[in-house]
């Protein structure tokens, strides 16, 4: 007996992926800056972290505190749950939520709900909140300046490749000032407020540095002979982390990127040409 066709149930393989379909669409919304709707949700989230990190600063006066103190509770509270819905949907929409999860906006995303909750258990600690801020990084993204996000890569790598270089030299000045605080100790004395060889260090630091509080002053020649040179290497060690630095970035120059987000977990800032996510493998 034949089954009419409108009974017929439908196969795994006619059957409409409706979670899938979904989780795309929001996707596109939530993740990606190159459709209107993606754009009008990025615009408004940028709004609401400024009003939310706008907020925090208001709550820690005094006389706003005392007179609206209510009233950026619930501020507070109301832009904590609009963001912490949407850090669920963002986990939702991605194939890989754990990748999301521990990657730099994710980790960001998080730490923006994060304080309201602890403040149950460390009053005050809500004031962390200003955390949020760093979520305006997106704004890069939003208004597609690639080019902004080009350099910050570069210079991102450049830091990586001097990090070696940069350990090195900062364990030389660090030698240097030991040695500059021990010399003080035994030039100057407790007499002139080189009480011990850890404080004659912190002069060191701070003359090194060229930021000359002026709390201890060598009071004999010989240790303002010995500032003075501490003084002049001051500036030789400002300038060696910025030649580093540069020598890296040139070497960093690399293809500029996009702001197509990776489908699985998130990551942005791929090449103009790729075809699948440097992070995941997942494709784009």
């Amino acid at each position: 007996m034949n089954v009419p066709p409108d009974r017929r149930s439908l196969g795994p393989a006619q059957k409409p992926n409706t979670g899938g379909a979904w989780r795309a669409r929001w996707h596109e919304v939530i993740f990606e800056a190159d459709t209107p709707a993606g754009k009008r949700f990025d615009i408004a989230l940028l709004v609401l972290i400024l009003l939310s990190v706008l907020s925090v600063c208001l709550e820690s006066v005094e006389s706003f505190r005392e007179d609206y103190g209510t009233a950026l509770l619930a501020i507070e509270w109301t832009f904590t749950v609009l963001f912490t819905a949407e850090y669920v949907v963002r986990l939702m929409t991605v194939r890989r939520p754990v990748r999301y999860a521990l990657s730099f906006y994710g980790v960001v995303d998080l730490l923006a709900i994060l304080p309201t909750y602890l403040s149950f258990f460390f009053p005050g600690s809500q004031s962390l909140l200003i955390i949020r801020a760093l979520r305006l990084l997106r704004v890069f993204r939003i208004l597609k300046l690639s080019h902004f996000v080009g350099e910050a890569r570069l210079l991102g790598a450049a830091m990586r490749a001097s990090v070696r270089k940069i350990i090195v030299f900062m364990g030389v000045v660090v030698t240097i000032m030991l040695i500059a605080g021990s010399l003080m100790y035994l030039v100057e004395g407790e007499a002139n407020g080189f009480s011990n060889i850890p404080v004659s260090i912190y002069w060191a630091v701070v003359t090194m540095t060229t930021v000359g509080f002026g709390d201890i002053v060598p009071q004999t020649i010989l240790g303002r002979f010995l500032a003075s040179i501490l003084m002049i290497m001051g500036y030789a060690i400002i300038a060696v982390p910025t030649g580093i630095v540069t020598v890296e970035l040139g070497a960093a120059a690399r293809a500029a990127s996009n702001t197509q987000a990776c489908p699985a977990c998130g990551a942005g800032n791929h090449d103009n040409d790729a075809r699948h996510c440097k992070y995941c493998g997942a494709k784009l």
